[in-house]
């Protein structure tokens, strides 16, 4: 009930790019068409403006020149700038029409421009003042004793096409939005309908189809989110058949010990209690099964620990050869009772920097392991090499067994893989020993790896870094 409602409070991916497109276009629209507005209004003004002046300016310098020619000459030259759109009047102080002659007449109010003229720098400069729908020149003249010189440029055409142009504006602005609204639809349809696709795919995983394959290659973040979650089904999956072979392997292993132990300590109760000898290699039994469950929990645990990195690395300068040799020499009642020969070929005082303690987990697993499945010759060849170029030791351990096939080089790294083989195992293994050994090689950021051919044997082999004796620890 609760995830409903949280689900019902949440907002729709498809609502939220629609109302993002639209605001997005709407700001665009209106910030680019408003600057565009003032631009053409501003530029519109100026050059009517600019006109004007230089019209006015023109007729000043005309009549100024022509004062002593005929009034038909001045008539003349004004009416030729009514074909810009600029009427001109030359008034007298009265408001009558003195040029061009012939006018019909001027309905202005001469007592504004009076007004206006004599509150400019002493009526020698001209005035530029709107009204009515025009913008206006207004002058003083030293014509027939004093007049004033009225210049009219009707701006009404402009204003027209500024609405115009403010209407195609609106027009353009509705059809972006609408466009935009359309565009965000169907990104956000095509959006969702890969996460729906990828949703609808999840809950089937989640119900154990793991055949299940995550597709959408449409968009790059939705094939890498794809690629996760096929790798998230594949590592379930893994983790499944893991869980399916621990449940095997260790129920066999516990089951194993546990019922030898069981049937021997009945033995010793009903038939060699009184028998020092029996009792005795009874009792041995008893020791060795508990000895292996002892090692198959420890096994488990550290498993967990070095999974959870709760167990941390200490790293240390230490001698490797010298520690080589200690745990090879662990091994040496297998030569005594068994008839096994170790070669070796290791270098003196090679140090490196790691966990001792955790090293040697990896070399002892990696010796028994080859021990395990060391051919007929039971021999076991230990190498151990500096490279000087690089400054790297190279650890290898091969036996003469029967090999490892290519497609189960990678899964003997993983927890309860065993090779399909029949073989004596003098050293008693869990079964989790080369997974400790990935573990611990993995934290140390060592490379590690193995080299195997069918009826020829396996190398198992890791690099560990060349370091002084007396490096100096952080």
């Amino acid at each position: 009930m609760k995830f409903k409602k949280r689900k019902n409070q949440l907002n729709s991916i498809n609502r939220i790019l629609l109302r993002h497109f639209i605001l997005i276009s709407l700001l665009l629209v209106v910030l680019i068409e408003l600057i565009c507005f003032l631009i053409v209004s501003g530029t519109t003004k100026t050059t009517a403006k600019e006109k004007l002046i230089r019209v006015g300016n023109e007729v000043v310098a005309f009549v100024h020149d022509k004062e002593d020619v005929n009034t038909e000459a001045i008539t003349e030259y004004i009416n030729g700038h009514r074909q810009e759109g600029i009427v001109v009047y030359i008034l007298s102080p009265k408001g009558e029409v003195y040029l061009p002659s012939g006018s019909p007449g001027w309905n202005g109010d001469i007592e504004e421009i009076a007004e206006k003229i004599n509150g400019s720098d002493k009526g020698f400069s001209p005035v530029i003042y709107s009204k009515d729908n025009s913008l206006n020149y207004a002058v003083y003249l030293q014509y027939k004793g004093g007049s004033y010189l009225v210049a009219t440029y009707s701006i009404s055409v402009f204003n027209s096409a500024l609405r115009s142009l403010l209407f195609y504006f609106i027009t353009v602005g509705v059809i972006v939005i609408l466009l935009a609204a359309l565009v965000s639809l169907n990104v956000s349809q095509k959006l969702t309908s890969g996460l729906k696709n990828l949703s609808s795919t999840a809950v089937r995983f989640s119900k154990g189809d793991f055949n299940v394959e995550f597709e959408n290659a449409e968009y790059q973040e939705l094939a890498s989110l794809s690629d996760t979650l096929n790798s998230v089904r594949d590592e379930v999956k893994k983790s499944g058949d893991f869980q399916r072979d621990l449940l095997a392997n260790v129920s066999h292993d516990l089951k194993t010990p546990l019922t030898m132990i069981k049937a021997y300590a009945s033995m010793i109760r009903e038939i060699s209690g009184n028998n020092p000898e029996k009792r005795d290699k009874h009792l041995q039994v008893i020791i060795d099964e508990a000895d292996r469950l002892t090692g198959l929990v420890n096994d488990v645990l550290n498993v967990s620990k070095l999974t959870s990195n709760l167990d941390e690395i200490k790293f240390k300068v230490f001698n490797l050869t010298e520690y080589l040799y200690g745990i090879i020499n662990k091994f040496e009642y297998l030569q005594e009772t068994q008839g096994y020969t170790f070669m070796v070929d290791i270098d003196p005082n090679l140090y490196t920097r790691a966990d001792e303690e955790k090293i040697g987990q990896v070399i002892y697993n990696l010796l028994g392991n080859a021990v395990n499945y060391t051919g007929s010759d039971k021999t076991v060849y230990i190498s151990l090499k500096l490279n000087l170029s690089d400054e790297r030791i190279k650890l290898s351990i091969r036996d003469t067994g029967k090999g490892i096939a290519k497609d189960d080089l990678q899964d003997i790294w993983n927890r309860y893989y065993r090779v399909k083989e029949n073989h004596q195992r003098p050293v008693k293994g869990t079964g989790l020993g080369l997974n400790i050994v990935k573990i611990i090689l993995k934290n140390h950021s060592f490379d590690y790896g193995v080299e195997s051919e069918l009826d020829k044997g396996s190398t198992f082999w890791v690099d560990f870094p060349s370091v002084p004796e007396k490096m100096e620890e952080n």
